[in-house]
């Protein structure tokens, strides 16, 4: 069975094997393996401190297969963004250039340097099993954060952002970055990314020029990606839509990626979240939903079936309840999948 759950230091080895098997850019997992341990350390005070934690904190889970006990993906949310620092981001904005005497007026889009975001709720360290991708698992992996939300409201912001992985080839190449950062930094794209995954974002705030970037000067390919996903995101990018999520004037300052925010209260799975008392039994037919347990120092998140009804207990299948270790009277979160 597929679990979502908290990482922990036996992990460190699965989550390394699955970086280096993904094709995603995963920015806020480093590939180096005393910051890595360092990420999962941050994530187990989070998960042990839960609502008495004050400040920042950084929550990191994994899919688990329990049958073979093989480690499928990460997934992970920042009750900050920027963690106590600024986070950079590029703003498209516009600015209006007119003559009087010559009876010109044009808009020119321009790209301003913003750490806005600072501070708000991030999704972030999404990478999954390339087999799994077009998968129930794919949902359940990304959704689980918001049923943890949803028995934690009070510890994130309101607003919730997603950064979505931009345009870049096989090579490493990304025409964004050519075009703007590396004139800057003097690094390629790959260094750059590197940079960001080890140190944060917060060293772009020492080299690149606080200055508007007027777009039309930026080569044509470059321009054409600002805000555009990698195809590689498409999937990500239609279930945070269906979700709520919506593309912001934001963008990533590495690939020109979008930059989505939703409303914590708003999006789909919290509207549809029950809260019942356990009663694990004989299941027969039903629908899919997504379980998980109440606890937060060991959530657990799975795909179950349940035949939902009127009353304060609901009947769960006996294997569902062992995965997510509850049983008869504990309390469980479920939203449809």
């Amino acid at each position: 069975m597929l679990v979502v759950r908290p990482s922990n230091f036996v992990d460190l080895t699965s989550i390394e094997r699955l970086l280096n098997a993904t094709d995603a850019r995963v920015t806020t997992l480093p590939k180096d393996r005393d910051k890595l341990s360092e990420k999962i350390g941050q994530s187990d005070d989070a998960f042990e401190s839960g609502i008495d934690q004050d400040g920042p904190a950084s929550f990191l889970f994994v899919l688990e297969d329990t049958d073979n006990l093989t480690l499928m993906g990460t997934a992970g949310i920042d009750t900050e963004a920027g963690g106590g620092y600024p986070f950079f981001n590029y703003r498209m904005d516009a600015v209006v250039h007119a003559s009087h005497h010559l009876d010109i007026s044009s808009k020119v889009p321009v790209l301003f340097l913003s750490h806005e975001l600072t501070g708000k709720t991030l999704l972030r360290s999404f990478s999954i099993d390339p087999e799994q991708k077009e998968t129930d698992a794919f949902e359940l992996l990304s959704r689980a954060r918001l049923l943890f939300m949803a028995c934690l409201p009070e510890r994130f912001h309101r607003e919730v952002i997603v950064e979505v992985q931009g345009i870049f080839n096989d090579k490493g190449e990304c025409p964004f970055w050519d075009a703007v950062g590396r004139h800057f930094f003097g690094i390629d794209f790959n260094t750059a990314d590197y940079y960001c995954s080890v140190k944060s974002k917060t060293f772009m705030s020492e080299l690149i020029p606080q200055h508007p970037i007027y777009v039309p000067l930026l080569p044509k390919v470059a321009q054409g990606n600002i805000g555009q996903n990698h195809e590689t995101a498409n999937r990500a990018c239609q279930l945070f839509y269906r979700e709520g999520f919506s593309k912001t004037v934001f963008i990533d300052p590495f690939d020109g990626g979008p930059v989505l925010t939703g409303d914590l209260h708003n999006l789909l799975t919290m509207k549809q979240v029950r809260h019942k008392k356990a009663r694990p039994s004989d299941v027969v037919g039903g629908l899919k939903y997504l379980i998980s347990n109440r606890s937060l120092s060991d959530f657990r998140c799975t795909i179950g079936t349940l035949v939902d009804g009127i009353g304060e207990t609901i009947r769960i299948p006996e294997d569902v309840a062992r995965a997510l270790n509850i049983k008869e009277g504990d309390a469980i979160a479920y939203a449809p999948l």
